[in-house]
């Protein structure tokens, strides 16, 4: 299961894109780091990146939803909460249980799932929204 970023998933909005790239690819490399057995260490360091990565982008991206005062904000937020306490519990797991592929299988997919429909139903209105105001 390969987390592969597609042009479907583009919003319109070079930053928000480019930083939504890269996290597919952060969050590949943690998932091909459990399926190859890397060391607990190096996986833990890809939860930290993907936890930094991730509080960076959605403050970057409500910061630029503000700037356009998008309507959807507040909802936003709340799913970007949502997600970040997630991430936590799955790391915690990951913790917990140890170098198990079953966890990192269980944290791609939710990983996957929730960027994949996140961005294309959410935040691709944001790009809609945008480009309205031109």
């Amino acid at each position: 299961m390969a987390l592969l970023w597609t042009k479907n998933l583009e919003v319109g909005v070079d930053l928000i894109d480019q930083q939504h790239k890269k996290w597919f690819e952060k969050a590949d490399q943690l998932f091909e780091a459990g399926k190859s057995g890397k060391s607990k260490e190096y996986i833990v360091k890809m939860f930290d990146f993907l936890d930094e990565y991730t509080r960076t982008h959605f403050k970057d991206e409500e910061r630029y939803m503000q700037s356009i005062n998008y309507p959807e904000l507040s909802a936003q937020k709340q799913m970007h909460e949502g997600f970040i306490k997630k991430l936590k519990e799955l790391r915690s797991e990951y913790e917990k249980d140890g170098v198990n592929l079953t966890v990192i299988l269980n944290s791609n997919q939710f990983i996957l799932d929730w960027l994949t429909k996140h961005i294309s139903q959410a935040d691709k209105k944001i790009g809609e929204f945008a480009k309205n105001l031109k």
